[in-house]
């Protein structure tokens, strides 16, 4: 199924509200975004972002905490 057919736009932000949301950067919300991070797709020049998948990312870090900079974790690149 095509992404404009799937749209759903309460599903979806942009990455100023996505740094809002998680205490980010834009800067920051754009790279998770390229690097496949988070859920995202991008709309000409800007960026939407699965709100589901912005917060479970920064949920995540929160919990690891100061581990996730431990070279030795197991992690599935998330």
């Amino acid at each position: 199924m095509a992404m404009a057919d799937s749209f759903n736009p309460t599903e979806w932000i942009t990455t100023a509200e996505a740094a809002d949301l998680t205490g980010y950067t834009t800067a920051l919300i754009r790279y998770l975004a390229r690097n496949q991070h988070i859920e995202a797709q991008k709309f000409g020049r800007d960026w939407m972002i699965k709100r589901w998948s912005v917060q479970v990312y920064a949920d995540e870090m929160r919990r690891l905490g100061t581990a996730k900079h431990d070279p030795t974790r197991a992690h599935d690149d998330t």
